[in-house]
């Protein structure tokens, strides 16, 4: 059984710094595309950065120059470091990750979530 663990997320202050950390765990053959994706209260959620596994990044013109994404050595691992953080980052913030299994295709997993609050 595949499970995504999330962790990292807390209360800062405005223009504060915050590092979230996804590991993947279970049986898997292989991690393509690795996210994260966050949801506000009241609003949809919405993709926050993405790596692919050749290191390739995308990130949302929100957070451009102030949030980073990486992937760990292992490959299962994926970093969202976030820097200059505003109100409106505060949401639920989601890891998502591509994984093959030993014998099935690729299919988006999803963690629990880790709550990031930016007071003002």
């Amino acid at each position: 059984q595949v499970q995504l663990m999330e962790s990292g997320g807390d209360l800062v202050q405005t223009g504060g710094s915050l590092r979230l950390s996804c590991v993947v765990s279970g049986r898997i053959f292989s991690i393509n595309a690795m996210g994260w994706y966050r949801q506000a209260p009241g609003k949809q959620r919405e993709l926050v950065a993405v790596i692919t596994s050749r290191g390739s990044t995308n990130y949302a013109d929100s957070v451009k120059g102030r949030f980073t994404i990486s992937r760990g050595n292992a490959k299962n691992t994926v970093f969202l470091q976030m820097n200059s953080l505003k109100p409106e980052d505060t949401a639920v913030y989601y890891c998502n990750a591509a994984i093959v299994g030993p014998l099935t295709s690729e299919f988006a997993y999803w963690g629990q979530g880790t709550q990031v609050t930016v007071s003002s």
